[in-house]
């Protein structure tokens, strides 16, 4: 209808070729775990995401059917849908994927780009960036504030073992100084901010390099 509301990103793209983009990205997260592509791709893909895990939930010949046709290899990736991953997700209500910005993959591409997680798993960098928080605030020895408790109680929730692996990633981060510790120009005026909390984004920004070579890099 002219003039009414567009309901998806089109991606400059036909619906077929968008179509099988969105199929490639999901099968690359489903995959890996952990994609990072542009944030509209990153958008699109999380929605058709979400219905994916949805389906594996429900565990019939139907949800089967439908995210075989989903999938770009199923043979190799649906038993770990119906498998590992409906049983990790089995008492998440929803939100099962993230989007995280990132800084632009160059100086020559400055788009906006993201990169698109499953919660809960081993590539979760929100659970890892929190852990660093607290960790920092720990070797400082000062108290977490209210938006990173929240954060570790979000993290944790849903997350098999969530507080006790919450736990062994914050002393290994303590023992081995990757969370802002050392005397870097960057811990330097944090200590001198007396009070302040470390900037989980900036936290994200340091990490975009190392994010990058565990992420399946999909333009």
């Amino acid at each position: 209808m002219a003039g009414g509301t567009v309901k998806y990103r089109h991606l400059s793209r036909n619906s077929a070729h968008r179509q099988a983009l969105l199929r490639n990205l999901v099968t690359a997260l489903v995959q890996h775990e952990s994609v990072h592509t542009t944030w509209p791709k990153a958008k699109e893909t999380q929605r058709m995401a979400e219905k994916l895990i949805t389906l594996a939930k429900r565990n019939n010949e139907t949800s089967r059917r439908k995210a075989q046709g989903i999938l770009f290899t199923p043979q190799a990736l649906l038993p770990k849908l119906f498998g590992e991953l409906r049983e990790r997700y089995a008492d998440r209500p929803g939100g099962y994927t993230r989007v995280l910005r990132t800084e632009p993959k160059s100086q020559y591409d400055q788009g906006a780009s993201a990169i698109l997680q499953l919660v809960d798993g081993p590539k979760d960098l929100r659970f890892a960036m929190t852990a660093a928080a607290v960790a920092r605030d720990r070797q400082l020895k000062r108290p977490s504030n209210e938006l990173t408790l929240m954060n570790r109680a979000k993290v944790i929730r849903y997350r098999e073992d969530g507080a006790r692996g919450f736990d062994d990633m914050v002393a290994r981060l303590g023992a081995l100084n990757l969370a802002g510790g050392g005397k870097d120009k960057r811990a330097s005026r944090e200590e001198r901010d007396d009070g302040t909390d470390i900037d989980v984004s900036r936290l994200a920004k340091s990490r975009t390099g190392a994010a990058k070579g565990m992420n399946a890099s999909i333009s």
